[in-house]
């Protein structure tokens, strides 16, 4: 990639270290433990009144638990197989996906108590997710792929809208819109460049694509990834070298290369 945006985008990313899957990993485990003690906490307050309703009734309410805590503690262990490369059974990454998705928002309220700031977890789940995706080696047809990429990624003083069709970008190199709409025609991949949350799952339920590849900033990224599961989508942080929400860049290096492992 070329051009002034890119220049800018490598000053960000020497700025920012590079997330760690480990810090999202430790997170889960923390919130299985905090939920498996929460649970049984609860069950030994319940115990009276549901012993007075059945002598049974306490029985199974605490194997219904257990089972519940066996099978998070199953996707659990799913997420750490396949993230070291080891031979992860679909059923195992299917429940690394639940388990990831469940617990994310206790993860951040732990987080937040060790002072770790809610953009590092954000960006160490998107790591963690995106393993498990290609881990899955999905495949798609062209048509069934969809890129969605944020308009603050056009060129603020630019006169061309591209939020309703990309066909009006100019391609005068000013801003990654114009790389974005010619990858797209190289491969055969549909492209929706939106203004918010809203709007991007409108474009997905209008297209109903078999995976999304998905440029945005982390608070963006984790909620749209948690929006369209079980869709499975690739997320590629944006870079904002003019702050957020203006003039922001993309790595196209890597937009390419998530489009080429999704296409068949």
């Amino acid at each position: 990639m070329s051009g002034k945006y890119w220049a800018k985008g490598e000053a960000f990313i020497a700025a920012v270290q590079r997330p760690q899957k480990r810090l999202f990993l430790l997170l889960i485990l923390i919130s299985i433990v905090v939920a498996g003690l929460s649970g049984y906490g609860l069950w030994m307050v319940a115990f009276p009144g549901l012993s007075n309703i059945s002598e049974y009734l306490p029985i199974l309410v605490g194997s219904l638990l257990a089972l519940v805590l066996f099978i998070i503690a199953i996707g659990f262990l799913g997420i750490i197989t396949a993230l070291f490369g080891l031979p992860t059974p679909p059923v195992f990454l299917g429940l690394a996906w639940s388990a990831i998705n469940l617990f994310f928002p206790l993860s951040i309220q732990i987080a937040k108590i060790f002072d770790i700031e809610k953009e590092q977890v954000e960006r160490s789940f998107i790591e963690v997710s995106n393993h498990l995706v290609r881990k899955k080696n999905i495949k798609v047809k062209p048509e069934k792929l969809l890129i969605l990429s944020p308009h603050c990624i056009q060129k603020e003083s630019c006169p061309h809208k591209i939020t309703r069709d990309t066909a009006n970008c100019k391609q005068c190199g000013q801003c990654p819109v114009g790389s974005l709409v010619a990858l797209a025609k190289v491969y055969g991949v549909n492209l929706a460049v939106v203004t918010g949350g809203t709007l991007a799952r409108k474009a997905v339920k209008a297209l109903r694509p078999g995976a999304v590849l998905a440029i945005a900033c982390e608070r963006d990224l984790t909620s749209g990834i948690q929006d369209v599961f079980p869709l499975p989508a690739v997320g590629i942080l944006n870079q904002r070298p003019e702050g957020p929400c203006c003039n922001t860049v993309v790595d196209l290096d890597k937009v390419e290369k998530a489009i080429t492992d999704f296409l068949r």
